[in-house]
């Protein structure tokens, strides 16, 4: 195998496995903040014991995302070494910022709104929750604004030597690509956090149990998830995929197969790309819709890839398209479930709707493959680039690395996160048995059954 590609699928690995946990994080922040709202205008213990229940798990969350995110920092310099040296002058102001700002926010709130609700009272307890919150979604800025620079760069220099230097901060912070790419991703989030709260909720109602907090993880979950699975095709969505239509044209024609330059181009609902051929096959296409969605003209041409060379061609056109299809798709499944999930909740009907509540819990874990297919449309669309149009892929990996050298450290990755995700699934499955309102409620329950 060559060194290149091992490392591509190393770091791939360790990022795609890292963020199943920030992403739920970031959506459960703004759902805590929700729920200690609701508990301190109202003065309910109930939406309380709701929070707190739901910051345990975020803090597991926040344990393991932390422990998967410091070794790709260290991949930086172990399997990117070129690219670090490189680049480092522009990457490093953010992902220091991230650190230095964001990380150390949420994670000193994060213990003061575990351990610290008698001693602090309800409003600074409320301002402590939100601050986690707001540290999160802060250290998702930041890693954005990287990610978005290595898309589309912005305020820098370049040496004769090839290094990168920063000019702007500003730039870089407020860069295009970074405004709408982060707006989608925080929207994602939230549907990922909304999608876990409902399907816990309908899994406690499907089970007779805590049925008060299921019915309250529902109702919450359901409308934030319809609010923000909208939000994300519309405006997020659509005006990322017009920056990839101005920035990288030769991505947007490899993400919707399209070979040959059309004007009217149409959106493809099903089809396979078949590259040797340079044709999609079996298409169910819509007309114009393509063209409309990124020109906001019926007629307006969309450029193929074979008005590019060959050289500008992201490198696995298969995987890029299948990845953006499935993203697409179950964005789409979302707004269509929630919806219905919001009708039946408004016509009173969804709490004793079992095919409904179903449906909700199963939806559960294809926010996750949604997130990481919306991932990987982005890396595979910038390639072959590390940074785009700057730098190829090819000149940023560690020369010094070998194969082997590699490959070691991969399955050490790789039997090391499987642990993790075993502690993982045990200490939140502990969680939900506990149920919210602790041991308390919990023994409540089960004497109010013995009673039964």
């Amino acid at each position: 195998m060559d060194a290149l590609i091992l490392h591509r699928i190393h770091f791939a690995f360790t990022i795609t496995f890292h963020y199943l946990f920030p992403q739920l994080t970031m959506g459960l922040g703004l759902l805590i903040v929700v729920l200690k709202t609701l508990a301190l205008r109202s003065g309910d213990e109930h939406y309380n014991k709701a929070a707190q229940f739901w910051a345990r798990i975020f803090g597991i969350n926040f344990v393991i995302g932390v422990v998967t995110g410091i070794p790709m920092e260290f991949q930086f310099g172990t399997n990117w070494s070129a690219f670090s040296k490189i680049t480092g002058g522009v990457i490093g102001q953010p992902l220091a910022m991230e650190g230095v700002f964001s990380f150390f926010l949420e994670s000193t709130f994060l213990g003061a709104f575990l351990y610290g609700e008698r001693q602090l009272g309800p409003r600074l307890h409320w301002l402590s929750a939100f601050l986690v919150f707001l540290g999160s979604w802060i250290s998702g800025f930041f890693i954005i604004s990287t990610n978005a620079w290595m898309q589309h760069p912005v305020g820098y220099a370049q040496a004769s030597d090839g290094s990168f230097s920063l000019v702007s901060l500003s730039a870089v912070l407020t860069n295009r690509w970074m405004v709408w790419q982060y707006m989608h991703n925080m929207t994602a989030a939230v549907v990922t956090g909304s999608t876990v709260m409902t399907a816990l909720g309908a899994f406690y109602l499907l089970t007779r149990q805590f049925e008060d907090f299921g019915r309250t993880f529902v109702r919450i979950g359901v409308i934030a998830g319809l609010i923000a699975s909208a939000f994300m095709i519309f405006p997020t969505g659509d005006q990322q995929g017009r920056n990839v239509a101005q920035y990288q044209p030769v991505t947007l024609a490899a993400m919707e197969g399209l070979f040959d330059s059309t004007h009217g181009a149409p959106i493809v609902i099903i089809g396979q790309p078949n590259v040797d051929a340079r044709r999609l096959d079996n298409p169910i296409v819509v007309p114009g819709v393509l063209s409309f969605l990124t020109y906001r003209h019926w007629k307006s041409e969309v450029r193929g890839l074979l008005q590019f060379p060959e050289t500008e061609w992201p490198d696995n056109i298969a995987l890029l398209y299948y990845a953006y299809h499935i993203m697409v798709g179950l964005g789409t499944i979302f707004v269509a479930v929630y919806a219905l999930a919001a009708f039946m909740l408004y016509r009173r009907r969804l709490f004793e709707t079992p095919l409904i509540l179903w449906a909700l819990m199963l939806l559960a874990p294809f926010p996750y493959i949604a997130t990481t297919a919306g991932w990987m449309t982005a890396e595979l669309g910038r390639q072959p680039w590390l940074v785009y149009g700057l730098m190829r892929t090819a000149v940023g990996s560690s020369p010094q690395v070998s194969v082997g050298n590699g490959l070691f450290t991969l399955l050490g990755f790789m039997g090391m996160y499987t642990v993790l995700a075993i502690l993982f699934l045990f200490l939140v499955y502990f969680e939900v048995q506990r149920g919210p309102g602790g041991v308390d409620t919990h023994l409540e329950q089960s004497t109010m059954a013995a009673a039964d």
